[in-house]
């Protein structure tokens, strides 16, 4: 990781970073959250700059075998936390001031995820494992001799060499924000520097960009194409003109890099319908469902299913629309960073026209499902104008044999948001159990063709013939429980009037209002009546 990251982003502060230790995930540290298991994690202590907290931190983090603490710069080299760290044997390493969280986190989460789904032989392009751009820029850094970025069309760096602090100040700012920056951008695009770039064929020098006002370098760049397609340009900050050897050798590694800039392109796909494979497996249960769960890494978890959906609507009935699945897959991708980022074992897919999301839960939380409803919530708040997005929440599945149950229950939620029986747009399977059942039962009538029958039937025959509402009446004084004065304002009708109707409704379909075995068998008609659809 170290090598991969260089020195521009973290620093080694104190602990043995020597041994070969493994990176098994990333979690940010929150104090006021609850823990979460940090065996071969490499844990982000965001925000955390009182000692005793650190201290105790790196106590936690050694009982539960956790592999490095990364902090905010500037630590102390020596003093209680260097003494913490030898004590316990957790590296503290520290994070560049100005860099961010988040685009560390996003970059620890893409080196660490290589091979969490996939095949573990890797396939090699030109002696690189297939889309370790790093690599491939630490290997032109190395013919160059010169600090390097690979860079896609919008400028956003997708890898960048070591030696970057040989680099300006410009390169070091580049990297922080993985972008490179607006005023820097327009300066180069009113010269015309990319429009050269991406019409030439061979290296270009760049004179230095001075938008800043700091001492800047010359550059030379090459785009990087696939036929004629432009994927992106390699960058390299200079400070004489590269030899004619060393621009071909340039000029050659445009094409390796375009090799591994495709197959990350074609593997992002692969990726997605590998694990959207196993994660069907996982849910379907049977043969091959045990193998599917290992390889998600969810085998030694509680597991607690998620289904996300759009609202059933005229304009999402084609699941074909290609605008309709863009969108879909783009929900999906933001769900998976959003619970990744909470459950660091969790797995996202979409199967069919639904989002499958499974979450692993520590084994002592008991509200598992809640917790997991709350996240969706604020997954939700978050993602703006999607209204119609429905979540609804599973049973815990204790072991990874039981996610088909879960997927099941999960699935009947579903149901019940769809059929508008209950508001909001995140549901809990053990607060629909009921609804879920009518539903069901709905079906079931309404496969075998049944109607409502016996008093119910009659009354509303007779109000089909007449036009009279004797149903709605009868409906509105079951729901009230009775209450005539709330019934009749429900209905906007006099309370004189309302009990003239339930004594008719009552002579006309031979309803006894006073046994409960009638009332609830109209009840349930009723509901059923409600949710068919014709």
């Amino acid at each position: 990781m170290i090598e991969d990251l260089g020195t521009t982003l973290l620093d080694a502060v104190c602990g043995d970073i020597a041994a070969e230790r493994p990176i098994d995930g990333v979690i940010i540290h929150d104090p006021l959250d609850d823990v979460v298991p940090m065996r071969e994690a490499l844990v982000l202590g965001v925000g955390l700059s009182e000692v005793d907290e650190i201290t105790a931190l790196l106590s936690a983090m050694r009982e539960e075998d956790a592999t490095a603490l990364v902090l905010r710069a500037p630590i102390a080299v020596d003093g209680p936390i260097a003494a913490a760290s030898a004590a316990t044997g957790v590296p503290v390493l520290a994070l560049t001031r100005g860099a961010s969280w988040s685009q560390l986190s996003a970059m620890l989460r893409t080196l660490t995820a290589d091979g969490d789904v996939g095949q573990p032989d890797a396939q090699t392009l030109g002696g690189t494992s297939a889309g370790d751009l790093f690599a491939i820029a630490n290997a032109i850094s190395t013919l160059l001799d010169a600090p390097v970025t690979i860079e896609d069309r919008n400028s956003r760096v997708l890898a960048f060499s070591g030696r970057q602090e040989e680099a300006d100040p410009q390169r070091v700012e580049t990297i922080l924000s993985r972008q490179v920056p607006d005023r820097y951008s327009r300066e180069l695009e009113e010269r015309g520097v990319f429009r050269e770039l991406y019409r030439s064929a061979d290296p270009i020098s760049i004179d230095p960009v001075r938008a800043g006002g700091s001492p800047a370098m010359p550059r030379v760049a090459c785009a990087v194409r696939a036929g004629d397609e432009v994927l992106g340009s390699i960058w390299v900050a200079v400070r004489e003109p590269l030899s004619s050897d060393r621009l071909q050798a340039l000029k050659d590694a445009t094409k390796l890099v375009a090799l591994h800039m495709l197959q990350q392109r074609a593997g992002a796909d692969v990726e997605r319908r590998l694990r959207a494979d196993l994660l069907a497996t996982a849910l379907e249960g049977g043969a091959g469902a045990k193998d599917a769960v290992a390889r998600l890494r969810l085998g030694d978890h509680r597991c607690v299913v998620l289904a996300l959906s759009t609202a059933e609507t005229a304009a999402q009935a084609d699941a074909t629309d290609a605008r309709v699945l863009g969108e879909r897959h783009r929900i999906a991708d933001a769900f998976a960073m959003h619970l990744g980022a909470v459950y660091p074992r969790s797995a996202v897919a979409m199967i069919g026209d639904v989002v499958y999301a499974v979450a692993g839960v520590p084994g002592e939380q008991q509200d598992a499902d809640a917790r997991a409803a709350r996240v969706a919530e604020d997954f939700l708040s978050r993602l703006g104008s999607s209204d119609d997005v429905l979540v609804a929440v599973g049973a815990i599945a204790e072991n990874g044999s039981m996610l088909p149950d879960s997927r099941q229950s999960a699935d009947r939620a579903l149901r019940v948001l769809r059929s508008g029986r209950r508001q909001g747009a995140v549901v809990l399977f053990s607060a629909v159990q009921m609804e879920a059942l009518l539903v069901e039962v709905a079906d079931l009538a309404r496969t075998r063709g049944e109607r409502p029958t016996g008093p119910v039937g009659l009354l509303i025959e007779h109000d089909r013939e007449r036009g009279t509402h004797l149903v709605e009446t009868l409906q509105s004084w079951l729901e009230c429980l009775g209450d005539v004065t709330a019934a009749s304002t429900r209905v906007y009708t006099h309370p004189n009037t309302f009990r003239y109707r339930l004594r008719r409704l009552s002579e006309i379909s031979g309803l006894d209002l006073a046994d409960p075995d009638a009332r609830f068998s109209a009840m349930v008609q009723l509901r059923l009546l409600d949710l068919d659809p014709r």
